[in-house]
């Protein structure tokens, strides 16, 4: 189940699980789903230092850009300073190298998605098919 979230600057989509007992925010901008480190580690398991530290490995074997992946957006109103929020690309790459149960998971799904003849990824249908399929 999926819910929509609007506020005057963002759009934000919560992925609840069957049970109803857990959920994922993501943003919506420029046809991607945005996440911050909590929010990644959240969805595999895993704590945000051993995010922060994928990520950092990521770039710097530059299998990503941190330019193409990496927005800085406002929190909220009661935040002065922006947040970090990484894209599906970089998402996708943490759940190839982080080590849980989840991230087994993911990597299930995307191996599985990933090889059916003629797929196009939409980055909310990607995130929406594997959120709380499990």
């Amino acid at each position: 189940m999926k819910k929509l979230i609007r506020n005057s600057t963002a759009e934000f989509l919560i992925f609840t699980s069957q049970s109803g007992e857990d959920s994922i925010e993501a943003r919506v901008e420029d046809n991607s789903i945005w996440q911050t480190q909590k929010l990644i580690a959240e969805l595999f398991g895993k704590s945000v230092s051993t995010v922060n530290e994928h990520i950092k490995n990521i770039y710097a074997e530059s299998e990503l850009e941190e330019s193409d992946t990496l927005r800085k957006f406002g929190n909220s109103e009661f935040s002065t300073k922006p947040t970090n929020f990484y894209n599906l690309d970089l998402i996708i790459s943490v759940g190839y190298r982080v080590n849980s149960v989840r991230a087994t998971q993911f990597r299930q799904w995307a191996t599985k998605v990933l090889k059916i003849p003629d797929f196009h990824a939409e980055p909310l249908n990607l995130i929406n098919c594997f959120a709380y399929s499990g």
